[in-house]
């Protein structure tokens, strides 16, 4: 059997006190770990590259901004992936759970696999009343209008790289993650939940810990689901 390459990519921003401990629980088995410094003022970087990460710049501020330049990294390379996995910098996931989540995808032929924060692996407090609220409202969307059976919008998610290209993915900064489960539908690609542990993040949430960041994420959220709902 051919070994898969698999590649991660890891979103950043001011994460200095998270990232080596993401970095140094991912498995073996990645051939490269991917972050994406997405304008930190701390040390981010530096302590990435020191913990053997690649380790690449993308000023404009934004989730999606950061794993387009992922993807566009990758894209120049010779050799290219089977799998690129997508995880936090936090440390909410836990990295060696990444071994469940391409499981699927090795073992089952599966194109796209979410890790389901659910609730009896989550530590209390983990996730607000609002990101709660809105992996509710957002999956609840998705079943109705495209028969989905999404439980959440986990950012620990696994896809065939080939089929990540196949999505063309634009979202640049709140919506990537139901961008991509929306277009997923769409494309008919094969997809499962994972449930995955997940734990109180080092430091404070860009996204769920602001009232702006809370309020801007709902409004892409549901502004890519009406979107595609409409198109039907």
């Amino acid at each position: 059997m051919i070994q898969p390459i698999i590649k991660v990519v890891i979103p950043a921003f001011n994460e200095e006190k998270a990232i080596v401990n993401v970095i140094s629980e991912i498995p073996s088995i990645v051939s490269e770990i991917i972050i994406v410094d997405n304008n930190s003022n701390d040390k981010t970087a530096l302590v990435s590259k020191n913990a053997g990460a690649t380790v690449l710049f993308e000023s404009r501020k934004g989730y999606g901004y950061a794993c387009l330049k992922g993807l566009d990294y990758i894209s120049e390379q010779n050799e290219k992936p089977h799998i690129i996995v997508f995880l936090d910098g936090d440390y909410s996931d836990y990295p060696e759970e990444l071994l469940r989540i391409i499981e699927p995808i090795l073992n089952q032929d599966i194109d796209f696999v979410i890790g389901a924060r659910v609730e009896k692996f989550r530590e209390k407090g983990a996730m607000t009343p609002q990101q709660i609220f809105g992996n509710w409202l957002a999956t609840f969307l998705m079943k109705v209008f495209f028969n989905a059976k999404f439980s959440d919008l986990g950012p620990f998610r696994a896809i065939k790289y080939q089929k990540l290209l196949a999505l063309q993915m634009e979202d640049k900064t709140y919506g990537w993650t139901v961008e991509m489960q929306l277009k997923a539908l769409k494309q008919n690609l094969t997809y499962i939940e994972i449930p995955v542990h997940y734990k109180n993040r080092i430091g404070v949430s860009k996204v769920s810990g602001t009232v702006k960041g809370t309020i801007m994420a709902g409004i892409k959220i549901i502004g890519w689901i009406l979107k595609y709902s409409l198109k039907k």
